[in-house]
C-alpha cells in the first residue's frame, strides 16, 4: 500500500466512524461527485465492514451541471425531481445516516445567469425542505467532507506547477482534518473537548447580545432567551454521536431574528454555488439586511437575500478564533466547509432548531414565536480576521470580552 493509499483509507475511516458513525444494520447514503469514486469506494468498503446494510451513492458531476445551465430551457430550472426528494426523506425516516463530498469548482457557474442560479436554488430548497429538517434537527446523522478536484485545486495553488496541484490540496485537507496526527481519532477526541469549554462557558454566560467590531464592521447580534451554543460533534435522535462537519473549528449559536443591526463586511470570498462573491458588505436594520454591496458577485449576493422573507435575515453566528490551523495555513480555500473554519462567521437564512432549547421539537411557526429565523436558505459567510473584537453582553448590560485580536479571551 502506498503512503497516499494509506492517507485515503484514514480519511474514509475518519468520514465512517467519527463523521457519520455508521450502525450495524444501517443504511448509508454518499452524495459525491464522479471524481470522488476513489475515495467513495473506500468509504464504502469501510461502512460495510462496521456492519453497514446497504450503501447509496447519488453521482453529482461538474461538466453536466454547467451543460445544463447553458443549455436547458428557462422553466428547467424552476422544477427539482420530487422523486429524488421523497426518497431523501424516506431513508431519513428509516434512520439512514448521509454524508455529502463536496468538490466543487468555486468558478463552475461563472457567467451563467443569477437569475437561473436562484430559481434552481428555491425550487431544491422548497422540494428539500422536509429532508433537510432532519438534519437541521439532528435527527439523523450526517456529515460534510471535502475531496480535491483539479479545477479547485487550481484555484487554490496557482502557482504551482498543475501536476503538483490536486496533491497539494490532498494535503491541506489531510491536515485540516487531522488525518496527518499520529491517532487521527485521538486527535479528535481531544478537540471535541476543546471545543466542549467553549460551549459550556458560553452556555453558562447566556450573554443576550454579541458586539462585533473590527475594520467594516460594526454589529451588535442579540440571542434568543434560552439559547444554546454547539460546537464540534451532535448526537441524533437515537443517541449516537455524529460530526457533521469534518473539518470544524466552530462554536455556533442562533440569532434574535429582528435583533440584527448594524454593518458587517465580508473577509473571506464566498463560492456559493459556483460563483464567487467578494468583498461585500451588509447592513441590517431590526434583523434585516436593508443594504448590499459587493466587489464581484452582487448580482448573485443579491438573490439570494431575495429567495423569501427569510433569507434577508441571519440564522446563525458562529465563532473561530484566528489561530485555528485552517487560518494558521494561510490558504483560501474558495470552499465554505474549510474557509467558515478559519473565520468568525455568519448565515443568512434558516436557523439550526437545535441552538434553542427544546427547538428540535417545535414547529415552524413556534421556532418564528421563539425569536429563530426559517427561511429555505442556509448560506455562511466570513467575517472574522485578526482584528476582530467581541463584546458579550450581560443581562444587566455589563459588557465583558469575548475575542480580542481575533482570538479568544477567556
Amino acid at each position: 500500500m502506498t503512503a497516499a493509499d494509506h492517507m485515503l483509507d484514514r480519511y474514509a475511516a475518519l468520514a465512517v466512524k467519527i463523521g457519520v458513525n455508521v450502525q450495524p444494520g444501517q443504511t448509508l447514503v454518499v452524495n459525491a461527485p464522479l471524481s470522488t469514486a476513489e475515495l467513495v469506494r473506500k468509504i464504502a468498503k469501510t461502512a460495510y465492514q462496521a456492519g453497514a446494510k446497504h450503501v447509496h451513492t447519488d453521482w453529482t458531476d461538474d461538466e453536466l451541471t454547467r451543460i445544463r445551465y447553458d443549455l436547458a430551457p428557462d422553466e428547467a430550472f424552476t422544477e427539482f425531481p420530487m422523486w429524488r426528494a421523497k426518497a431523501y426523506e424516506e431513508m431519513a425516516e428509516n434512520g439512514a445516516a448521509f454524508l455529502f463530498i463536496t468538490a466543487t469548482n468555486p468558478d463552475l457557474l461563472k457567467g451563467v445567469n443569477p437569475e437561473r442560479i436562484a430559481a434552481a436554488n428555491k425550487a431544491a430548497g422548497t422540494a428539500m425542505y422536509t429532508f433537510r429538517s432532519y438534519t437541521m434537527n439532528n435527527r439523523v446523522s450526517w456529515s460534510v467532507i471535502a475531496a480535491p478536484s483539479p479545477a479547485w485545486a487550481a484555484k487554490v495553488f496557482p502557482n504551482l506547477p498543475e501536476s503538483e496541484q490536486l496533491n497539494a490540496l490532498w494535503d491541506a485537507i489531510f491536515r485540516a482534518t487531522r488525518i496527518d496526527a499520529d491517532d487521527p481519532v485521538t486527535a479528535w477526541r481531544n478537540h471535541q473537548a476543546a471545543l466542549n469549554e467553549k460551549v459550556a462557558y458560553l452556555n453558562g454566560k447566556q450573554y443576550r447580545c454579541l458586539h462585533f467590531k473590527a475594520p467594516g464592521t460594526d454589529l451588535s447580534v442579540q440571542l434568543p432567551p434560552g439559547h444554546r451554543w454547539l460546537g464540534g460533534g451532535s448526537v441524533n435522535a437515537n443517541g449516537t454521536p455524529f460530526m457533521a462537519n469534518i473539518p470544524t473549528e466552530e462554536v455556533f449559536t442562533a440569532p434574535l431574528k429582528e435583533g440584527v443591526n448594524g454593518v458587517v463586511r465580508s473577509t473571506k470570498p464566498l463560492n456559493h454555488n459556483g460563483n464567487l462573491i467578494e468583498n461585500f458588505t451588509l447592513r441590517f436594520e431590526r434583523g434585516r439586511i436593508v443594504e448590499v454591496t459587493a466587489e464581484t458577485g452582487v448580482e448573485v449576493l443579491q438573490k439570494v437575500i431575495e429567495t423569501d422573507e427569510g433569507s434577508r435575515y441571519l440564522g446563525e453566528v458562529a465563532l473561530v478564533p484566528h489561530r485555528s490551523p485552517i487560518s494558521q495555513s494561510n490558504l483560501i480555500f474558495y470552499n465554505t466547509l474549510f474557509d467558515e473554519n478559519a473565520s468568525n462567521h455568519l448565515a443568512i437564512g434558516n436557523a439550526y432548531p437545535v441552538c434553542l432549547e427544546d427547538g428540535a421539537n417545535l414547529s415552524r411557526e413556534e421556532l418564528e414565536q421563539r425569536g429563530l429565523n426559517t427561511s429555505l436558505m442556509h448560506v455562511d459567510f466570513m467575517i472574522g480576521s485578526a482584528e476582530m473584537d467581541i463584546d458579550g453582553e450581560l443581562a444587566d448590560g455589563t459588557r465583558e470580552p469575548v475575542f480580542r485580536g481575533g482570538n479568544w479571551a477567556f
